[in-house]
């Protein structure tokens, strides 16, 4: 990782060393291929990935490749489209949602200076820095305003290959950007918190509720407005926050989670 020294690159920097699951490399203005070389593939940009269909097909074509190898198993070309876009969702949504969590302000993120590598999955980003100056925090309708703003025409190009209409994939996006901002506050302890800044966010989306299991302990969840499609590789592995299944099922899962994390210590 390049030593870039400004406010938001540190501020990534600081993301990234958070959290385990955000694969993301911060470098300066320069292109990936020139600052980590070509090893594992051609880089693409965000904007790319939205105009060009090769860019696309070789993201899809990628997640195939990931899901075959993780699986074993052969995914219908929706369904990889659909872990692709949704990856990618989570990752922008936690770059746009991260900094302005932990620094308070929200950063600018320009969509060709976000750039993908669909063999690894891994990303590059240069940050421009921050739309507003230190103590001037931003707004959740300002942070909401400049993730659709990004991700809009990669909704678009995707829409083909996911084989859903605009309302749904918003609400894709819409839930990976809650997903993320969660993540990170489980991640540093301020779950709660997180999900009330996450309500905010997504105000006119499911609501976050609390689940009681046989044990006494109580589960905080909420469930996505759309499926992710990770029923379609591993039937019998639906995500908690999957729409399909009943409360009953996410009890039963998170009390098994809990038993697990209390034996291990």
């Amino acid at each position: 990782m390049l030593a870039v020294p400004t406010p938001a690159a540190d501020a990534y920097r600081r993301l990234a060393g958070l959290c385990d699951a955000l694969a993301v490399e911060v470098t300066d203005d320069r292109h990936p291929a020139d600052s980590f070389g070509t090893f594992g593939g051609t880089w693409w940009d965000a904007t790319e990935l939205a105009t060009r269909p090769e860019a696309l097909r070789a993201a899809v074509d990628g997640e195939a490749a990931r899901i075959l190898a993780e699986y074993g198993h052969v995914a219908r070309r929706h369904v990889a489209a659909s872990r692709v876009l949704h990856d990618y969702l989570w990752t922008v949504g936690l770059l746009f949602a991260g900094p302005w969590y932990l620094e308070g302000r929200i950063p600018v993120l320009r969509p060709e200076r976000l750039w993908f590598e669909p063999v690894g999955g891994g990303f590059t980003v240069s940050p421009d820095g921050f739309a507003s100056p230190p103590g001037e925090p931003g707004s959740p309708d300002g942070l909401r305003r400049a993730f659709d703003e990004f991700v809009d025409p990669l909704l678009t190009a995707f829409r083909p290959e996911i084989r859903r209409g605009p309302h749904a994939l918003r609400g894709m996006a819409a839930d990976d950007l809650v997903s993320a901002l969660c993540y990170l506050g489980r991640t540093i302890g301020q779950e709660a918190q997180t999900m009330r800044e996450a309500a905010a966010l997504v105000p006119d989306g499911p609501r976050f509720r609390t689940l009681r299991g046989p044990s006494g302990r109580s589960y905080p969840v909420r469930t996505r407005t759309g499926c992710c499609l990770f029923y379609a590789i591993r039937p019998a592995e639906a995500c908690l926050t999957c729409p399909r299944i009943d409360d009953s099922e996410r009890v039963r899962q998170l009390e098994a989670e809990a038993d697990e994390a209390e034996a291990a210590g």
